[in-house]
């Protein structure tokens, strides 16, 4: 009896080590797309992540545990995302950083089942309704998150602004078209938004499918032309909306062209050398004159330099996506040890919410149990091909009611 109750204290002290052990650093899984279909802007985000955890880890790490963030391209390939998850969760993985909406939807059931946070660069609402609460949600969500709001929030900004331009400029029936490929991200917002559209008097033209990879969509503008729409939301992102928009100047489409929160930024004005490319965010830009840029600034010096001088605010927001995951696994650190179950419940003790350092860049947010709804204000900005170079300038905010029949949607 003795030799068993010597080995059960031999085995609880080596648990004990182990999960002493296992404390001294937690593993995050990252997914990068730095050569895919959504490359163009993920070799800003990515790189905002890595920096990000880097600086935290030099900064100490979750109150003296490291962060070992695990990046890997995974070229925007659903299969391999899931391969890869499936390889983080056998290594012990406590969070994950997730990206496109194909695989983050694909993921749903995976991270709920292995209580896995994962905080994506996808917006999708579907992501949004942790409990399934309302009737047409596909699947509840409870472990995943995103900075931002969602696809279908800032298109619905995006719309309430159209329509006070449309007004301004005496249009008495304007018409809102969606365009995009047939894929996930650009899908996700279009019933909601066509509904919005609708409801605040816009007339919706059919959508238009424009593939996610640059070509001549010359056939694509006449059809938009043909339609008659003032204002032209973009589904997609880099060489295509360039591809869409330099198709549609040479054969006449006269329209204001709307992107979402990832198909706007300087890169893309001076590419498409656009004309009031309209766009949503939700950080201000590098550089801005606010308190937390300098810890932007800190990050982005102490990072591994992909990026250059003067990132995008792609780049800026994954550095909130990055600080959000940190605060809420020291919160989890505090309340019973980093675990997936621990830091999604992080989420959840702060209302308005902005990470420590970073005031005046991200938020401020608020995730509860019931609503992943984290930002409901969306920034307008306008950006123009200027002299040679991108001129941006913001020219709205947009508070946005938290609907019910929006959750999810």
């Amino acid at each position: 009896m003795k030799a068993i109750q010597t080995a059960l204290a031999a085995a609880l002290l080596a648990t004990s080590a182990g999960a002493a052990a296992a404390q001294d650093s937690v593993l995050v899984g990252h997914l990068a797309d730095y050569t895919g279909a959504t490359s163009f802007v993920g070799k800003q985000f990515g790189p905002g992540v890595s920096d990000a955890f880097k600086q935290i880890n030099a900064d100490g790490g979750i109150d003296g545990t490291m962060v070992e963030l695990d990046t890997v391209d995974y070229g925007y390939k659903v299969p391999e995302a899931i391969a890869l998850y499936k390889r983080w969760v056998g290594n012990g993985m406590v969070a994950l950083q997730g990206w496109g909406t194909a695989d983050t939807e694909a993921l749903i059931s995976f991270v709920t089942r292995d209580e896995i946070p994962n905080m994506s660069g996808s917006y999708s609402a579907h992501l949004t309704d942790p409990k399934g609460a309302n009737p047409n949600t596909k699947l509840p969500a409870p472990y995943n998150f995103f900075y931002g709001p969602s696809y279908s929030d800032a298109c619905r900004a995006l719309v309430d602004w159209a329509m006070k331009d449309a007004e301004a400029k005496g249009v008495e029936t304007p018409t809102f078209i969606h365009t995009g490929d047939n894929h996930p991200y650009p899908n996700a917002p279009k019933e909601a938004c066509a509904a919005h559209a609708e409801e605040v008097g816009f007339t919706v033209a059919p959508p238009v499918v424009v593939p996610l990879a640059p070509g001549d969509f010359k056939a694509q503008c006449l059809t938009i032309k043909n339609s008659g729409a003032q204002y032209v939301y973009m589904g997609n992102l880099g060489g295509s909306v360039v591809s869409l928009i330099k198709s549609c100047n040479t054969v006449g489409v006269e329209a204001t062209y709307m992107g979402n929160p990832w198909a706007g930024d300087y890169h893309t004005v001076e590419a498409a050398e656009a004309q009031n490319l309209i766009f949503p965010s939700s950080t201000p830009f590098y550089g801005a004159d606010v308190p937390g840029m300098a810890l932007v600034t800190k990050i982005l010096e102490n990072g591994d330099g992909q990026v250059g001088e003067r990132p995008t605010h792609h780049y800026v927001r994954a550095v909130c996506a990055a600080y959000y995951m940190k605060e809420a696994m020291a919160w989890a650190k505090e309340n019973g040890g980093i675990t997936g179950q621990n830091i999604r419940d992080g989420f959840y003790q702060k209302t308005d919410w902005v990470p420590e350092g970073l005031e005046g860049v991200c938020g401020p947010v608020t995730w509860t149990a019931d609503d992943h709804r984290g930002l409901m204000n969306v920034t307008i900005n306008s950006g123009s091909f200027v002299d040679g170079k991108a001129v941006i300038e913001t020219i709205d905010h947009i508070e946005l009611p938290r609907r019910d029949d929006w959750l999810g949607q």
